[in-house]
């Protein structure tokens, strides 16, 4: 094993920066006021809450009634989805989403599927976006929700989440996005955008693990998710936790504070980063859009390669990367994102994800990659595939 440790799995989740740890730890031991009691104690950590939900309203151009906090990402999606398919089924049981979303989306489709609802599976191109002409043709008068996610989890393709917003409207249908890999990376704004819901995760961006919100516009009609008190304005039951609401407002404004330089640098190095692989590595192929990508995101694909034997190596030379969504590392099947876009199994098998912090420096890419030669060398030269397919490019 390696004595250097660099961490290049942001997408999956992200170190809480020192700022965001010193803003928590009071209300874990000294603050520790429940915000729903009456007593002036109680009231600190309620007036600290509600600080965190003015900016992160903020941040997206939103209310601070139309911010909800939950326990995460997956919380939010479930919310959103299930909230709206109870609320409007009145007027309809179909929901249009794509097939790349992640699985906090898919699984509650499917599990809504199971209860009779009928969900439309969009595709998508070669480079990961959702085909707006196949999104009209699959709008119904039944149609109560279209569920598209802002930026792709696995291949950091953007979608054109105004022109879905804009369809959306103009039929009368709601539109939630799942902007957990986008909020605090790059600017959104619910209003230019059409956004009637939208889910996001503190761990994402440098917050803590266990705290999300959901953006619920006003006027949008859907009930608790969970049930008890009236935390939420009675909408989201469970006291509220309070470090980490709090850790989620400090791990916004920083995000905000500092986005546009870290764009600029992120995407230089991305942009690096994939220049040496795709001119150093034979037989790569980059997956999703090259531009219109998440800055710290890069996925590429090592043609005649096992993705999880290289993780391992990579890992034993002191590289954390994936192969796809951490949401299925324990899955021995290919990405359905990557299979979505068309690739065969045999490529999908050989996907590495990447996904760059704040922290990342271009030595720590120059390390990874004369690492990636030295290690997809030896992998290929114990695959019989590819010794096939040089006796064949030689003919």
């Amino acid at each position: 094993m390696s004595d250097k440790f660099i961490y290049l799995d942001n997408a999956a989740t992200t170190k809480t920066s020192p700022e965001v740890f010193e803003a928590m730890k009071p209300y874990f031991s000294e603050l520790y006021g429940n915000p729903s009691s009456i007593y002036a104690f109680g009231g600190k950590a309620k007036a600290v809450v509600e600080e965190a939900r003015e900016i992160i309203a903020d941040s997206i151009g939103a209310k601070t009634n139309e911010i909800y906090f939950t326990g995460g990402g997956s919380e939010s999606d479930n919310w959103a989805i299930i909230g709206a398919a109870e609320a409007y089924k009145s007027k309809g049981r179909h929901i249009i989403t794509s097939k790349i979303e992640h699985h906090g989306v898919l699984h509650t489709c499917k599990y809504l599927e199971k209860n009779g609802y009928e969900v439309t599976y969009l595709n998508v191109d070669e480079k990961g976006f959702v085909d707006i002409e196949e999104l009209k043709r699959a709008i119904r008068p039944e149609t109560i929700l279209i569920t598209i996610m802002y930026a792709n989890n696995e291949i950091g393709t953007i979608e054109p989440v105004a022109e879905i917003g804009r369809i959306a409207k103009e039929h009368g249908i709601l539109f939630h996005t799942d902007a957990v890999q986008a909020y605090g990376h790059i600017p959104i704004n619910v209003d230019n955008e059409n956004i009637d819901m939208l889910s996001a995760s503190a761990h994402k961006l440098n917050g803590p693990k266990g705290i999300g919100f959901l953006y619920i516009r006003k006027g949008v009609k859907i009930g608790s998710y969970i049930h008890g008190g009236g935390q939420e304005r009675s909408r989201r039951a469970g006291t509220h936790n309070v470090p980490g609401i709090v850790g989620f407002g400090k791990a916004a404004e920083l995000a905000l504070s500092n986005m546009e330089d870290r764009i600029k640098k992120q995407t230089e190095l991305r942009d690096y980063f994939i220049k040496r692989v795709t001119e150093e590595i034979k037989y790569v192929r980059i997956n999703g859009d090259l531009t219109k990508r998440l800055p710290n995101n890069i996925n590429v694909c090592f043609r005649f390669i096992e993705g999880e034997s290289m993780l391992i190596l990579l890992d034993m030379n002191g590289i954390c990367a994936s192969s796809g969504s951490a949401c299925t590392s324990g899955s021995l099947d290919p990405s359905h994102v990557l299979l979505a876009l068309g690739l065969p199994h045999e490529i999908a098998h050989g996907s590495l994800r990447i996904t760059l912090s704040q922290e990342t420096v271009k030595e720590d890419l120059d390390y990874v990659v004369d690492k990636l030669k030295e290690i997809v060398d030896r992998l290929r030269s114990m695959s019989p595939l590819y010794e096939d397919f040089v006796q064949k490019e030689e003919r």
